[in-house]
C-alpha cells in the first residue's frame, strides 16, 4: 500500500506542493487516499489543498486535527492561544485514517515541536511510513538534507525518496552540484530533481507530478 509522511529540511521548501502531487498521482492511478495534515500554523490553506488533491472524498474535518492562527511552529503557536496539543488525539486521529494509500505531510522540518513535548519527528516514528524528504534545491542544501537523513537513519526510518525543489527563480550556482555530492554521500538514497521553479503553479504541478511518477 502506498503511503508517505513528507517532511522538509525547512519551512517553505515545497512539502504541501510534493504532497499534492503525490496525492493527485494516487487518484490518477485509481486509488482512494487519505489526506493528513496533523497541525496547520498561520492559516495557510494547506489542509484544504490536500483534501482536493486526494478526492475531496474523506470528511473535511479529518484531514487537520489542529488548526492554529500564528505563523510558528504548532506547538509555539498553541501556547500563543493558550491551547494545547493532545498527543495521544495526534496518534488516534491517524489510526482512523485507516490501513489505505494516502499521504501524511508534517509541518516545517524534523525538529519542529508539535505536542507533549515531542517533535515531528516523533510522529513519524509513530506512523512508521516511509518518508519523501522535501529539500530545497539552492546553496545550504547539503547541510541542511545531511542532518535531516542522519537523523532519521539514527531512528531507523525509511526514507522514500529526498525530492530538491527549487523555491526561487533566483540563479544559485550552487543547484548543479548539489545532488550529486548528496548521492555521493548517501548512494543508496533514492534522489529526485531538481524540480525547475515555474511560476505558473499549475505548470509547477504538472513538473512535480512527472518527476515523481517514477517511485510510485
Amino acid at each position: 500500500m502506498t503511503r508517505f509522511f513528507v517532511t522538509g529540511t525547512d519551512t517553505g521548501v515545497g512539502k504541501t506542493e510534493v504532497s499534492t502531487a503525490l496525492l493527485s498521482l494516487l487518484v490518477e492511478a485509481g486509488a482512494r487516499p487519505f489526506a493528513w495534515k496533523p497541525c496547520e500554523s498561520g492559516g495557510t490553506g494547506d489542509g484544504d489543498a490536500l483534501w482536493r488533491a486526494g478526492g475531496a472524498w474523506q470528511p473535511r474535518g479529518s484531514v487537520c486535527c489542529y488548526q492554529l492562527g500564528a505563523p510558528l511552529a504548532p506547538a509555539l503557536a498553541a501556547r500563543k492561544e493558550g491551547r494545547r496539543l493532545d498527543w495521544k488525539r495526534l496518534l488516534s486521529a491517524f489510526e482512523g485514517l485507516g490501513p489505505g494509500p494516502g499521504v501524511v505531510e508534517g509541518a516545517g522540518g524534523l525538529f519542529v515541536p508539535l505536542a507533549g513535548g515531542r517533535d515531528v519527528i516523533d510522529l513519524i516514528e509513530a506512523c512508521a511510513l516511509p518518508v519523501v524528504l522535501v529539500a530545497r534545491a539552492g546553496l545550504g542544501t547539503i547541510n541542511h538534507t545531511t542532518l535531516s537523513l542522519n537523523a532519521l537513519a539514527g531512528r531507523g526510518l525509511e526514507v522514500a525518496a529526498v525530492v530538491l525543489c527549487r523555491a526561487s527563480p533566483a540563479r544559485d550556482p550552487s543547484i548543479p552540484f548539489n545532488r550529486t555530492e548528496l548521492e555521493r554521500r548517501f548512494p543508496r538514497t533514492r534522489f529526485v530533481g531538481p524540480v525547475p521553479f515555474i511560476a505558473a503553479a499549475s505548470r509547477r504541478r504538472s513538473a512535480l507530478k512527472r518527476a515523481l511518477t517514477s517511485f510510485l
